[in-house]
Parts: C-alpha cells; sequence; structure tokens
C-alpha cells in the first residue's frame, strides 16, 4: 500500500541516524501505512502507533512521561512498552513496534504481539458488577485485559450496550456524530471476551453475608466479588409540570434520542440548569438551528465551578452563537408551549430540557450494609466497609490526597478510572486510587480541560488572554494550588496532572508561571 498522504515524517521502516533523537525526545514518523511514535527514553528507543485509541487524539502533541505518553485532548495514558491503555477514557491499546538499533541507525520493524497472561486462580471466580456506566464497562474490560478469566456479569436498567455518554450532550445530540460513534465497544467484543450482561434489569437487592445479587427479572446471582456503579440519577425540581410530557432529561441514549426526535419539527427549546449538560445542550441544539433560551439562578454560568472569569467567557460565547440567557432567575411553572420564571416573563418553547445535576444512587449500597454519606464511602482501594463489595464512579467517596479529605466527583474519566482501579483490587492487587481528576467540557469549536478538584476556592490566578480564549486559571484553596483549568493550552494542561500526579508543588509552580508567556518550562 503507498504512503498515505496524511502521514508525516520518515519512513522508520527505512531507519534513521541515532542522533536524530535525543534522550526524553519524540519523533513523529511512518511504518507502511500508520503513523508511528519513537520515543527515546534513558538509552532505550519506543515505537508506538502515534493516534490515541480513544478519539483519534495525536499523541505526538503529547507528554512524554518515562515510559508512557499521555494524550492531549482527554489524557488517556498508553505504556510506550507494550502500547497498553493504562488510563482512560482510552479503553483499548496502540500497537507497539519493536526497535533495533544497528549501525548507528534506528530501525522500526516487526509489530509486538499482546502478551496477556491468565490468571489461573480466579478461573472459578464469579464478579458482579452493578451498573454499565463508566466505571461499570471500565472494570469489565480490565479485567479482562489483565487476565481474569472467571464470570463477569454486568446488571443494568438500561436496554443498551455500554455507551458514550459525554457525546450524549455534544456531537451526537448535535448531529455530527454518527450512531457507531455512540457504542464504546460492538457487541462481538463483549461475546469474545465473555462479558455477560443483564439489560433492562434493577438489582432489587444484596445479601452481602451470602454474597448473592437478585435481579427484577427473578435471576439470583452469586458473586466472590461485586462493584457498586449505580452512577447518579437527574435531579427533579419541584417546579408546577415538571411531569409534562415535552419535559426531558439527558442522562441516557434514551433519553438523548428522545430529544433528536423533538428537534425534527421544533423550533424553540428551553434548558434549565447553567451547568455542563444544560451548556453542552444548548451548544448542540443551536448547531440544528434551535432558538435556544437558557434559565439558571446564577448570575453567570458554572460560577461555583470554574468562577465568574470563565463564566464569562462561557456566556459570551454562547451568546456569540445566539443563546438567549435568562441568569438570575428560576422556573415558577412549565406550561404547555411556554415557561413561566419567577420574573413574570414567560419564555415560548416546544419543549424543555432539565440539567439541574444528578444525585448518587446510593440506597442499594445503603441497603447492603456498605456506609453511605453523600456517597458510597470507600477506602484508596475503592473497597466499602462490606467485605468482597467495592465502589466506582459518581457514588464512590474517597480519600484524596491531595486535599486531604474524601471527595465525590462526577466526571466520566474519574469514574472509567476508578473503574479500572477496582478491578484491579477486586483481583488482589492492592492499587490505591490517586488519580488526579479531569474532566474536559466542548462548546461550540471551544475545549475546556480542567485539572484537579476545588469546591470552596477563596482565589483564582488568570493567565494569558479571556478575550482571545487562550487561556489558563489557577483555583486557589488557601494557599494551596487545587485545580488548574486551561484553554488552549493541552500540552501545558498534561504538565499540571502530572505535576499533581506527582506531588510536585516546585514543578507544578514552574508550569504556571509560564502560563502567561504561553510557553511550556524547559
Amino acid at each position: 500500500m503507498g504512503r498515505s498522504a496524511d502521514l508525516k515524517g520518515p519512513d522508520l521502516s527505512k531507519g534513521i541516524d541515532a542522533d536524530q533523537i535525543s534522550d526524553g525526545q519524540k519523533l513523529l514518523g511512518f511504518v507502511g501505512d500508520e503513523a508511528v511514535l519513537l520515543v527515546r527514553h534513558e538509552e532505550e528507543y519506543f515505537a508506538v502507533g502515534a493516534t490515541c485509541s480513544h478519539y483519534g487524539g495525536p499523541l505526538h502533541e503529547g507528554l512524554i512521561v518515562g515510559e508512557t505518553v499521555h494524550c492531549p485532548w482527554h489524557h488517556a495514558c498508553f505504556d510506550l512498552r507494550t502500547g497498553d491503555a493504562l488510563k482512560a477514557p482510552a479503553l483499548n491499546p496502540i500497537s507497539a513496534w519493536n526497535v533495533e538499533l544497528r549501525g548507528g541507525k534506528i530501525y522500526v520493524t516487526n509489530k509486538k504481539a499482546s502478551s496477556i497472561r491468565s490468571r489461573e486462580w480466579s478461573e472459578s471466580q464469579r464478579y458482579v458488577i452493578v451498573g454499565a456506566g463508566a466505571a461499570g464497562t471500565a472494570a469489565a474490560i480490565m479485567l479482562r485485559k489483565h487476565g481474569f478469566i472467571g464470570h463477569i456479569s454486568v446488571v443494568t436498567e438500561d436496554k443498551y450496550l455500554p455507551y458514550d455518554r459525554p457525546n450524549l450532550s455534544k456531537d451526537y445530540l448535535a448531529g455530527n456524530a454518527p450512531e457507531d460513534w455512540v457504542s464504546l465497544e460492538a457487541e462481538e467484543f463483549y461475546q469474545q471476551n465473555k462479558i455477560h450482561f443483564e439489560l433492562s434489569s434493577r438489582v432489587e437487592k444484596i445479601d452481602s453475608h451470602r454474597r448473592s445479587v437478585f435481579l427484577s427479572n427473578g435471576k439470583t446471582l452469586r458473586y466472590d466479588r461485586a462493584l457498586l456503579a449505580t452512577g447518579g440519577e437527574p435531579v427533579k425540581p419541584k417546579i408546577p409540570g415538571i411531569d409534562k410530557p415535552q419535559v426531558h432529561y439527558l442522562r441516557t441514549l434514551q433519553d438523548c434520542r428522545r430529544i433528536i426526535g423533538r428537534t425534527s419539527w421544533a423550533q424553540k427549546v428551553v434548558i434549565i440548569g447553567a451547568g455542563f449538560i444544560g451548556l453542552e445542550a444548548a451548544a448542540a441544539l443551536r448547531q440544528r438551528n434551535l432558538e435556544v433560551h437558557v434559565v439558571a439562578p446564577e448570575e453567570m454560568p458554572l460560577l461555583r465551578v470554574v468562577g465568574v472569569h470563565v463564566g464569562s467567557v462561557l456566556r459570551k460565547l454562547h451568546e456569540e452563537h445566539g443563546v438567549h440567557f435568562h441568569l438570575g432567575h428560576g422556573v415558577k411553572e412549565i406550561r404547555d408551549r411556554s415557561v413561566l420564571l419567577d420574573s413574570g416573563e414567560s419564555v415560548e418553547c416546544d419543549f424543555v430540557i432539565v440539567g439541574t445535576g444528578i444525585r448518587p444512587n446510593t440506597a442499594l449500597a445503603e441497603q447492603a450494609g456498605c456506609w453511605v454519606e453523600n456517597g458510597v464511602l470507600v477506602n484508596e482501594y475503592l473497597e466499602t466497609s462490606v467485605p468482597g463489595i467495592f465502589a466506582a464512579g459518581d457514588i464512590a467517596r474517597w480519600p484524596d490526597p491531595r486535599s486531604d479529605r474524601a471527595i465525590r466527583v462526577e466526571h466520566w474519566e474519574v469514574a472509567e478510572r476508578q473503574g479500572q482501579t477496582a478491578a484491579l483490587n477486586m483481583m488482589g492487587d492492592r492499587v490505591k486510587f490517586q488519580d488526579v481528576p479531569f474532566f474536559w467540557t466542548q462548546h461550540y469549536d471551544l475545549s475546556l480541560g480542567y485539572v484537579g478538584y476545588s469546591d470552596r476556592f477563596d482565589r483564582m490566578d488568570v493567565m494569558g488572554d479571556l478575550d482571545s480564549r487562550d487561556f489558563a486559571v489557577a483555583f486557589y484553596e488557601d494557599q494551596r494550588v487545587a485545580a488548574v483549568l486551561t484553554v488552549g493550552r493541552d500540552l501545558e494542561s498534561l504538565m499540571v496532572e502530572d505535576a499533581f500526579s506527582h506531588f510536585d508543588d516546585h514543578k507544578l509552580h514552574e508550569v504556571l508561571r509560564s502560563q502567561d508567556h504561553h510557553a511550556p518550562p524547559s
């Protein structure tokens, strides 16, 4: 096959001079018709696929940390030696090639074979995962990829196999993503990996003494280990008319398809809530040319999460795209063809989307005897207070080593990474969950990345230019940098995550000092 026009750099199979790449550097090239990233680390050479297996991010623009490469788009992480996906949101590996040094030249030769080693002891084990969202699905996949050969059952109330929930309020809702983007994996993948789903099923009860799970379909599943990944459900405000048929929530694939069905004839929509779901839905529906009105009690979008500076940027961006804001107001009543605000203003609409947050589904955990307090309490290994039961995702409240307090985070990447860590610990690996929380949000052509966690920041430092939408914001709690938001600075966002991961305050402040000039530190 001839070289594709989008392949760049040298043909690495023909060899390059060894002095073309220094220690710690990376070089983009190709082998055959595949883009390949060549990396030199401590006198060793590694070659892996140059495209992230999540959304196709350019790994050559990412960050090399030791023997790993981190994607600049959504912070997935891959092993340079094996190509294995180490951290979500990537669940699948990238290719890895053998590299040879001959006569002062580096040659990338054949691909390496996958090397999953079965854990023979696990053959008779039965693991039950409750929930097929981010955490549950990532856990099931991680179990198989790390050699678990026992029985895996995933119970979900959803009638669909696992799908990419972040896409529901972004490209899929906007009509820019094809249907096959929505599923996380094809049905054949789960069949080949013997991951069994109990679809459209609810867990009625867990008997932790008999280690049994009782389902609404009449089945009883015995377990040796169980993972609770029950996620959250949308908050339903106490508003007259909230139960009308034109009122929608946006949590499931079915929810999204119902909304898309409305867009075939509707012209006007009111969105209640100016959080992430509300704003992303607003951007998506503007791309379908609907008239969009956003109602929220705050004076600025996402004020409590990102502060007034970023909130004002987002408001201006959405207004530039035609969104009408009704901030500082609540909804007094939802009528058949309009929404009445507490100001007395009536906003006409064909349907309503409610995006006022979620509450964690902790009832099952509580019934099973787990300690619950603003989420299911887990230790650093994501174990609950009940032996044999783990919890991950939106319901899990875990000890955060950076803030020295227990936190609960409702982010897709966090849930997936917790599911991956829980899977390892279910197999007895004893891996502490210490990942730095990360999320991203997309509004039209603007992407924001947020690393860390802060729900009580008392100071913000803005670095860069808000007007040109090329900036970073550091959020402080007392004198500690608790989180950093970036726009247009993907590599720096990865550097911040790396500094947080290694508890390296000196490196963190070095990265932040570079932000006013938008030059990565040396």
